[in-house]
């Protein structure tokens, strides 16, 4: 069989030897044999094998039968962003990847085709088997890696703790005052040129705070911020350790090798465990109460209480299906919006900040509160303060990628064609970073993009999502967050420790800064009294 020249310049050393073995015309099978592996040799001379092959789409060159696994795998997970980044200024909107045991990978990022994907033909694009399994150990069969009408009655039934009634409630009862422990927190180390961790600090004035509203009661966190909360350290290193395994076709071998796997598996009972606590002391009450014919203490309707109430098919969710939606809620609840104040804070005090920024939030702050505590109200009255905390998620995402399995074939605006089990993925990330969406000014952070009366569609500002998917919490937690700052900004100022060195972010399901925001606290000496 004659093979040309350029296709055997561009072989291994290794291969090219072993193909006269291959072709040896005193063998019927070795001809046979040496026929197929030319055809798979050529088919997938730049693709991994099992992945339809592309060639009329851009993208980085794949090596035969193995694709991208080695840039895509191999590389390390801290500067996956930065990579696909590279690969949309290289390729263009569009470009594709393939890795083994995975398939064909289209990464989007014009709007109009991510508009189709998550809301125009929603139905034809799942999170699919493969999100569930690798990510099985915190999500489970929770809300975020649901599909269907699995989904549908899940998003339904939390619907019900997002409403403006419970936003002023939310805020007054539960936001001020667990922001209120960390004011008593910053007041004690204010003026020591102690160093704290600021993302730390958001992380236990969330999880409380939706504790509070989910469950009932406080993970206690803000006791002592500085004390580590067995359930939020063991939801951390298991939120890291499972992140990386949706893009790894050998996950398996990897954490059985490095012993990833007994770290996952132990961090998997601590924070089931503790999350089977909640619903069993829930249950206790309920019986005691029972037991009491106490009437005066009505049934908590917290999100917690919705999922224990409904029924699915005639029996009530099994305390596993209760975890799952436990965790599911915490890591919206809780992770997306602390990190997204660290990014934000890290923006507004980093040595190239613009100084007018911090001044001019400070400032709204001082003359909608008058030195009074937030309420749902006055949040709605600061656009700054909001405008400073989307431009933060807007470089920063707390989700800083997706990806949606293609369950029937399918045509994105352009004439794009993606098939059936082929990966249609977009980077937040660098989304953020395009001039080509956000003009040369697109790097810089910029509150006063938002303020021009005019929002950016949620399908180019994806951070909460776009479509039937877009996040419940968006109002929770842009109000959660102006509280915060606003009652953080009327006391104190912030200095990093390093301003000139821009944090690392860890690999994860989300966006955490990867060794915590250190700051040193400063007590104002201009801030305002109550009026």
């Amino acid at each position: 069989m004659p093979m040309s020249s350029t296709l055997l310049a561009g072989l291994p050393a290794s291969l090219k030897r072993l193909l006269p073995l291959l072709f040896s015309p005193s063998n019927l099978t070795s001809k046979v044999l040496g026929a197929y592996f030319m055809y798979l040799l050529i088919k997938y001379r730049h693709t991994a094998i099992g992945a339809r092959p592309r060639p009329e789409l851009n993208g980085p060159r794949g090596l035969p039968f193995i694709g991208n696994f080695i840039s895509t795998v191999l590389v390390p997970r801290e500067t996956l962003l930065q990579r696909q980044t590279r690969n949309h200024e290289l390729y263009g909107d569009v470009y594709t990847v393939s890795v083994p045991g995975i398939g064909r990978i289209v990464t989007v990022m014009d709007p109009e085709k991510i508009d189709h994907v998550l809301r125009v033909n929603f139905w034809a694009y799942e999170k699919g088997a493969r999100f569930k399994e690798s990510l099985r150990p915190l999500v489970g069969d929770g809300i975020f890696s649901a599909d269907g009408e699995h989904w549908k009655w899940q998003r339904k039934l939390a619907s019900h703790i997002f409403s403006v009634k419970a936003f002023r409630q939310y805020t007054s009862d539960v936001f001020c005052h667990e922001g209120q422990l960390v004011i008593d927190y910053l007041e004690k180390v204010a003026d020591t040129g102690k160093p704290i961790d600021l993302q730390r600090l958001f992380h236990c004035y969330t999880l409380d705070s939706f504790g509070e509203i989910a469950f009932g009661q406080s993970f206690g966190c803000l006791k002592d911020p500085d004390q580590e909360v067995e359930f939020a350290a063991a939801f951390d290193r298991l939120n890291v350790n499972i992140a990386g395994r949706f893009m790894s076709p050998i996950w398996r071998l990897k954490d059985w090798w490095t012993g990833n796997a007994e770290k996952v598996r132990e961090d998997t009972e601590t924070v089931r465990r503790l999350a089977h606590d909640l619903i069993r002391d829930r249950r206790k009450k309920q019986a005691e109460n029972e037991k009491d014919h106490d009437e005066s203490k009505p049934k908590q309707k917290d999100l917690l209480q919705l999922f224990m109430d409904i029924s699915d098919g005639g029996e009530s969710l099994s305390d596993d299906m209760l975890v799952d939606s436990v965790l599911n809620f915490i890591i919206a609840g809780r992770d997306t919006t602390a990190q997204a104040l660290s990014w934000m804070f890290y923006l507004l005090h980093r040595t190239e900040a613009d100084a007018g920024i911090f001044k001019s939030l400070v400032k709204e702050t001082d003359e909608v509160l008058q030195g009074g505590l937030p309420t749902y109200e006055s949040t709605k009255q600061q656009k700054y303060a909001e405008s400073c905390f989307y431009e933060s998620l807007r470089l920063y995402p707390s989700v800083p990628k997706n990806v949606k399995t293609c369950v029937e074939d399918d045509v994105l605006p352009g004439g794009l064609k993606i098939y059936k089990g082929e990966l249609v993925n977009w980077s937040l990330w660098a989304m953020g970073r395009a001039t080509s969406l956000w003009g040369p000014d697109a790097k810089e952070y910029k509150p006063e993009r938002w303020m021009t009366g005019e929002k950016p569609s949620s399908a180019k500002f994806v951070s909460f999502h776009h479509g039937p998917r877009t996040c419940l919490g968006q109002q929770f937690a842009t109000i959660e967050a102006i509280t915060i700052m606003s009652m953080m900004a009327q006391k104190f100022t912030f200095e990093l420790v390093d301003p000139s060195i821009e944090p690392a972010y860890a690999p994860s399901l989300t966006l955490p800064v990867a060794n915590g925001l250190p700051v040193r606290v400063k007590r104002r000496v201009d801030n305002v009294t109550a009026v």
